[in-house]
C-alpha cells in the first residue's frame, strides 16, 4: 500500500519549506521514524522522519526545491508492498541518472559560444569565473561510488576545514557521517583535503559596468557585468569569499526586517544582583543533576522570574493584530537557541503551570532537540514572549529584535562579578544586565520598566526550593 510523504508545517505562519537533502534514495529500505529528508524553513532546519516502514518508491520533489506545506514530496511502499519492491526498485535510479547524460553532451556545445557570451537581461547581474566554468558541486561519493550521507552542518564543517568527506568513516545508520565523526576527523587531521572548487557567485554586484574582481585564495577572478543599474557603494574588493545565504538565514533576515518595520522598538535596561542565585546554583547543581537527570542552568531562574512579571503585567504577554491588542492567557515562553547554521526559538508552552523542575527539564529538552533537528512543528509556534541569552557567549548586554508576533523580548547579558555599593560599602556582587525590547504600539515605557523591575526583584529575593 503506497504511503504519501508530505511537506510538514514547521511553524506559525509558515506555508512552505525547502528540501535541502534526501537521506534515502528510491529503492532504499526505510524504517518508521527513520530520518528520510532534511528541510529548511524560516524557523526550523529539521530532519523529517519516515511516516511508515517500507521501501522508498518515488521522490517527487528534488533537493533545493521549495514547495507549499501538505505537498506530496515522496511515496513509500509500505510493508505489504515490500515484496514487490525488488522488481520495481531498479527502475528509478536509471531515470534519476538520465538527466546528467544530456548535460555531458551539452557541455562541449556550451564551450563554443563562450566567446560571444550574450548579455544578461537589463538590471540582472552576471557573475562569471575567469577560469573555465565548473559544474555544480556534486554530492560526495566514496571510492565505490556510494554517496556520503551527512547533514548540512557536517558538510559545512568539512568545507570550512578543507576535509574530504569521502575519506571520513561514518558511524551513523547506513554509514552516515555525524558531527562527532567530522570533528574527530578535523582533530586527527588524517583525512585528505578537498581540492578548492570554483563555484559561481550568485550575489548582487556592487558596481555598474564590467570589471574583474579578485576573489579568495587561489587568484580566481570574478567578472561582474551589470547593465542599466543604479550605482552602488563598492562591496567587492580585496580578497573575499561570496557565499549565498542559506534558506534559514534568508528567512531570519526577512523576519527581522519585518519586525523592525512593523514594531516601533523601544528599550528598557536594568541590572539585577544574581549573587544569591549564583550561590544557590553553585552548591546545588551537582545534586540537582544527580537527582533529576538534567543540568541546572541559570535559564529556569530567568524564565520563572519572567512568568511572575508577565502575570503582573499581562500587556507584555500580548500580540498586536491591527488595532486590536490580543492579551494571551497562557504564558508560552520562546527560548532563543543558537545553532551552528542559524537561530531558532522553541516555545515552552504553559510555563505558568510548571514548577522549577518542569521549567529546567523543558528548557534543556527543547534546546537539545533544536540542535539535533528533532523539534516538532508545534514546538516553534504560539509563543507569547521571548527570551534571548547572549550573555552565555560573554555579551555584556544586547538590544534584541522582537520576535513577531510578540510585543516584547528580554535579553540577558553575562553574569559578571562587579564592585557595587551595598549599604554605603563596596561589595563584590554577581550582576547581570536585563534589556527589554518592546513594541511601543502596545507597551508603554512605564509598564516596561515596571515589568523589568518585577523580574529584577524576583531574582534578587529568590526563595524557592529547587531540590
Amino acid at each position: 500500500m503506497p504511503v504519501d510523504v508530505i511537506m510538514p508545517q514547521m511553524g506559525e505562519s509558515i506555508f512552505e519549506g525547502t528540501i535541502t537533502k534526501w537521506l534515502k534514495k528510491p529503492g532504499d529500505r526505510i524504517e518508521r521514524d527513520e530520518p528520510l529528508f532534511e528541510i529548511s524553513t524560516d524557523k526550523v532546519d529539521a530532519e523529517i522522519p519516515a511516516p511508515s516502514a517500507g521501501v522508498l518508491k518515488e521522490i517527487k520533489v528534488p533537493e533545493g526545491k521549495t514547495v507549499p506545506i501538505q505537498t506530496v514530496v515522496a511515496v513509500i511502499d509500505a510493508e505489504g508492498a515490500a515484496a514487490a519492491a525488488p522488481a520495481t526498485v531498479p527502475a528509478p535510479p536509471p531515470a534519476a541518472q538520465a538527466p546528467p547524460a544530456p548535460e555531458k553532451k551539452e557541455l562541449p556545445k556550451a564551450a563554443a559560444p563562450a566567446a560571444p557570451a550574450p548579455a544578461a537581461a537589463p538590471a540582472t547581474p552576471v557573475l562569471e569565473a575567469a577560469a573555465s566554468p565548473a559544474p555544480s558541486v556534486a554530492p560526495a561519493a566514496r571510492g565505490n561510488g556510494k554517496e556520503v550521507r551527512s547533514s548540512p552542518l557536517v558538510r559545512r564543517i568539512a568545507k570550512e576545514n578543507n576535509v574530504d568527506l569521502t575519506e571520513v568513516e561514518g558511524s551513523g545508520a547506513g554509514g552516515r557521517v555525524s558531527k562527532k565523526d567530522i570533528l574527530a576527523a578535523v582533530e586527527s587531521g588524517s583525512t585528505k583535503a578537498t581540492a578548492p572548487a570554483t563555484v559561481p557567485v550568485a550575489a548582487p554586484p556592487a558596481v555598474p559596468g564590467s570589471a574583474p574582481v579578485p576573489a579568495g585564495a587561489g587568484g580566481a577572478v570574478v567578472r561582474v557585468t551589470l547593465e542599466n543599474a543604479v550605482p552602488r557603494e563598492r562591496i567587492y574588493f580585496g580578497n573575499f569569499e561570496a557565499q549565498p545565504m542559506s534558506n534559514m538565514r534568508q528567512r531570519i533576515a526577512e523576519h527581522m526586517v519585518a519586525s523592525k518595520r512593523v514594531s516601533p522598538h523601544v528599550y528598557s535596561i536594568d541590572e539585577a544582583d544574581m549573587t544569591r542565585i549564583a550561590k544557590i546554583r553553585e552548591r546545588s547543581k551537582a545534586a540537582f543533576e544527580a537527582k533529576y537527570g538534567t543540568k541546572l542552568t541559570f535559564m529556569p531562574f530567568f524564565v520563572r522570574a519572567c512568568v511572575e512579571g508577565l502575570r503582573a503585567f499581562p500587556t507584555v504577554n500580548a500580540s498586536a493584530d491591527g488595532t486590536t491588542v490580543v492579551l494571551h492567557r497562557e504564558i508560552n515562553v520562546g527560548i532563543a537557541v543558537a545553532l551552528d547554521w542559524g537561530l531558532i526559538v522553541p516555545v515552552l508552552k504553559n510555563s505558568e503551570e510548571k514548577n522549577f523542575l518542569g521549567l529546567a527539564r523543558g528548557i534543556n529538552d527543547v534546546a537539545e532537540r533544536a540542535r539535533a533537528k528533532k523539534l516538532k512543528p508545534e514546538e516553534v509556534q504560539e509563543g507569547t514572549f521571548s527570551i534571548t541569552n547572549p550573555g552565555v557567549y560573554g555579551g555584556l548586554m544586547g538590544l534584541p529584535v522582537i520576535n513577531q508576533p510578540n510585543v516584547a523580548i528580554l535579553g540577558i547579558g553575562a553574569i559578571q562579578k562587579r564592585p557595587m555599593v551595598i549599604d554605603d560599602a563596596i561589595a563584590v556582587r554577581s550582576m547581570v544586565y536585563l534589556t527589554l525590547s518592546y513594541d511601543h504600539r502596545v507597551v508603554d515605557g512605564a509598564i516596561a520598566h515596571q515589568f523589568v523591575g518585577k523580574v529584577k526583584a524576583y531574582l534578587e529575593a529568590w526563595n524557592e526550593e529547587i531540590l
